[in-house]
């Protein structure tokens, strides 16, 4: 006796789905394609202007290839303005406050995660409240701080205020409110203090978190124009953008000096991100997660 096996009305209904979902990543796709696209196109123009001369430039400025490429501007650059020295000075004070701010806006949001104390909600509060505030509102305040403590013209100045990073510490206190509570109360049965579970158990475990916190840090104080400028009034004290700012002229502007400069001065923001997009991702992801 032969029976008849009826098709399972399921995969009738996960056909549509299925198709969704591949229209779907296919526009997902469409829409990340045309936004790179035009996120590169500053890029390639600053580098083939950078590579072109300055009579080509003149001559026909909406052509990237007339007058043909050189590295000419690039060498000329480096050896006419101290842009090593800009280099070092943006490495150094990038990198001072990438680890204080690491450092304290992890003990702050570890602090506000796991520990109960009197006035822990205003406390939170005002580290919400800085979010609101511009950085440009800042700016004078922070001027007269600095000036009464005789910390102008030094890199203090411009590594300290980074440090009070509102955004780490809410991106840190997420992070350690994903940890098991289990995990905690079991450290604290076992004798272990506060600041061993911070240092031994909780930190190892958020190192997204902590990649996600000194990447933008960096690239952050990295681009940070405004307060170094105040700031900072030696040339050879200055940092990248603001010594790109001073090449600038209202008479003679050297327009393929100037693009490769600027080559010269996002190429490191670019190479940390490349090297380090997998952490910032996984950071961000594992942040949201409760």
């Amino acid at each position: 006796m032969t029976t008849i096996t009826q098709p399972r009305p399921t995969a009738a209904k996960g056909a549509p789905a299925a198709v969704g979902a591949k229209l779907f990543n296919r526009l997902c796709a469409v829409c990340l394609t045309l936004f790179a696209l035009i996120w590169l196109v500053p890029f390639f123009w600053a580098i083939a202007t950078s590579l072109r001369s300055d009579g080509s430039i003149t001559q026909k400025p909406t052509s990237p290839f007339a007058g043909g490429w050189s590295l000419r501007a690039y060498s000329y650059a480096w050896d006419t303005y101290p842009i090593g020295t800009w280099y070092l000075n943006s490495l150094v004070i990038s990198a001072l406050a990438v680890i204080f701010t690491v450092a304290f806006c992890s003990m702050a949001g570890f602090a506000l995660a796991f520990l109960r104390y009197r006035g822990r909600a205003a406390v939170l509060a005002l580290a919400a409240a800085g979010l609101m505030l511009p950085s440009e509102a800042l700016v004078l305040p922070q001027f007269i701080e600095y000036r009464s403590f005789h910390l102008l013209g030094t890199f203090w100045a411009l590594i300290l205020p980074s440090v009070a990073a509102p955004i780490a510490v809410f991106v840190f206190q997420s992070f350690f409110r994903g940890i098991p509570v289990a995990l905690i109360e079991a450290a604290r049965i076992d004798g272990a203090s506060w600041w061993r579970i911070y240092a031994r158990v909780c930190m190892p475990l958020c190192r997204p978190a902590l990649s996600t916190v000194a990447i933008l840090t960096f690239i952050t104080t990295w681009n940070s124009f405004l307060w170094p400028l105040l700031v900072l009034s030696q040339t050879k004290s200055q940092t990248v953008p603001v010594g790109l700012a001073s090449l600038l002229s209202n008479t003679n502007i050297q327009y393929a000096e100037v693009m490769a400069s600027s080559v010269l001065g996002f190429l490191p923001l670019i190479a940390v991100f490349l090297v380090f997009q997998r952490q910032i991702v996984q950071g961000v992801a594992t942040t949201g997660i409760k």
